[in-house]
Formats: structure tokens, sequence, C-alpha cells
């Protein structure tokens, strides 16, 4: 159990344990997750099937499986299909159920919202208003009975990211409202989050002429205010599970994410890649600081390399969804190319 202080010294521990494993051998990177109603959802997603990746030839395939989770002593199930193979979507979590928005599949990126309900052991797809454009590795997170999605890139052969931003209001969700362009740069596999009415985009990565560049940078925005910049980023969390957790009421918790450090080395290293980051980051709104906090459980094996689903590593390209109070991140990806069914889960106490 790691320990760390936030402003007015207030203790925060981290109580880390695992969900059974999704049922698939490989994993899944960009699913959808979440909840409906006291059930647990992992739906879609992408691997390299057969031990392939990119390097050696593998083919990426995209799934429309919908996985429930009744019980955290359970075990999934296989409840329903999503409209068409899909990924690398906006999970957002809401009474109702699971509210999926864009995503990708090898045929392109597109622009669909729906919402995944629970019943009688099956999942039921009801849809919602379209996207105004295709969208996929974006981000979003709700405040305030409103959704919003930041970023994303428009289609696969995209050499530049997205700055879009969008809003639908679940109180009257007519259609997505077209908001004023995300500061900065375009920006994809941001984190999202939200606090009260406010809604943040913290890190990502931006495209230019295709090239990835790992940002740092903050931003805050609200009706009444509009955008902020918030303070620099110790240092990126490209693809950290989003959204980011809320702490309390003026703290937002973002668990690992890829710095980039070893990205320029990715080809090169292969098998060999150490994995993502597992630093603990806790922005405090409040104060406009940052911190941190502590680390992401990992469980590393003598065979990790060969064998890394028999491991435990901090994954990036995961949904974080809230069920029976823990935090979970289902699945993900653990390094370049390389998925995992491991489900991890934390409890905050503080």
């Amino acid at each position: 159990m790691a320990e760390s202080c936030l402003r007015n010294e207030v203790k925060v521990q981290f109580e880390w344990g695992t969900l059974p494993p999704i049922p698939d051998s490989t994993g899944f990177a960009g699913s959808f997750a979440g909840t409906a109603g006291n059930v647990l959802l992992v739906a879609g997603g992408s691997n390299f099937p057969n031990g392939g990746t990119p390097w050696n030839g593998g083919t990426k395939v995209w799934y429309d499986k919908i996985f429930a989770l009744e019980t955290a002593g359970g075990s999934w199930k296989e409840v329903g299909k999503l409209p068409r193979p899909l990924g690398y979507g906006v999970s957002i979590s809401t009474a109702v159920g699971l509210i999926c928005i864009g995503g990708s599949n090898a045929g392109g990126h597109y622009n669909d919202a729906f919402i995944i309900t629970y019943s009688q052991g099956q999942a039921v797809i009801s849809s919602l208003p379209s996207l105004p454009v295709p969208l996929a590795n974006t981000s979003g997170a709700m405040a305030d009975s409103c959704i919003y999605v930041a970023g994303g890139i428009q289609a696969p052969d995209a050499k530049v990211t997205s700055n879009g931003f969008y809003m639908l209001d679940l109180r009257k969700p007519a259609a997505w409202q077209t908001l004023p362009p995300v500061p900065g740069a375009s920006r994809m596999l941001a984190v999202a989050g939200a606090l009260g009415n406010e809604f943040f985009l913290f890190s990502g990565a931006t495209l230019k002429d295709g090239k990835r560049g790992y940002l740092k940078d903050a931003w805050r925005y609200s009706k009444t205010e509009g955008w902020r910049a918030c303070a620099e980023m110790p240092h990126a969390t490209v693809a950290a599970p989003s959204c980011a957790y809320p702490l309390n009421k003026h703290t937002l918790v973002i668990l690992g994410g890829d710095t980039g450090d070893d990205a320029d080395s990715a080809a090169v290293l292969r098998e060999r890649h150490p994995g993502f980051s597992k630093a603990i980051l806790a922005y405090d709104a409040g104060n406009d600081t940052w911190q941190i906090t502590g680390d992401v459980y990992t469980r590393r094996e003598a065979d990790a390399v060969t064998h890394p689903n028999n491991s435990i590593w901090a994954p990036v390209t995961t949904t974080s969804a809230y069920w029976n109070g823990c935090l979970v991140l289902p699945g993900g990806e653990v390094r370049p190319g390389t998925r995992t069914p491991n489900v991890i889960t934390v409890k905050f106490k503080h």
C-alpha cells in the first residue's frame, strides 16, 4: 500500500487488487468500459492475435464482443455484441447505462454514439445523436450531465490530430454542440476528467506530418469561463487510463501513461520494451499544482518478457471505470503491440 500527501495534508492510500481476467488469452486494448446499473461492462477493442506484433507482420483485429461481470467474485460472461467491431472511442458511465462514442476499426473511424443497458443478462443497445465528425483516439468525460469530447483523429491515415471540442447535454440530447476548439497543440490519446461542472484535458500526443509529439500541457473548461491553462505536468501521460479519477472536489488522479521516453526506440526494443510509466500524478485544481503520489501496482514475474500476460504491468489505452467502490483498469496495452487480459483494481482511502 502506497501513501502520499496532497493539499491540506490529506493522506491518500492506494489499495490494489485484481478481478478475474477478461476471457481472452491475448486481451484487448481500446475497449469501451464502464457500468450499466450494478454490472461492469467491457466491450470491443483490438489485439494482435496468435502472437502477432506490428513488427512481425501481425494484423490488428477489432472485436464486437460485450462482456459483463455481475459480481467481483463472479465470472465474465459474453452478453451481446456491439453494432460493429469497434474500439478507441470514449466511454461514459451514467445512471442509465454505458455510453460509447466514436471509435475505429479496420474499415475506418466512426461518429456513432450509443448507450448499452443491461437487462435479464443481456446487453441492449440504443442509438444516441452522432458526433459531428468521425473520431478515434479521442477523450471525453461528463460534467454536470454534459458529455464533453475533445481531440482525436478523424481518419486512420490522418497526418494531423484534431483540436475539435463537442458537447452533448443529456438533459436535452437532441444534438452535439460544437464548442471552442482545444487551445494549444491539437492532440489525441489525452486524459480527460471532470470536477463539478468543469472539464479537464491532460497531456496527449500531437501529430505533425504523421510524427508523434508528446505533450505536457493541461487545460480546463467551463461554460462560464471557457478554456483556461493549468500548470504544466511533470511529464506526459499519453494514453493513460481515462477518465482521471476525482479523488475529492478539487483533485484528479492520473494512473501511469506513456511518457514518450522510449518512443523512438520502441521498434528496436520490441519484446524488451520496459513498459509504460507507473507514476501516479495528482492535480490539485484548487491551487493549480501537480504531485507524483505513488506507483501503479505491478507484478513482474521471471518470465515477464516472454509471457507478459502472466504478469501485471501498468496498462495504457484502457478505460478506467468506477465499480463496487473500486477504480477498475480492464485490459489495455502493457508495451507497444502487447495486450493483457488482466484487470487491476484500486481503492483510494484518504
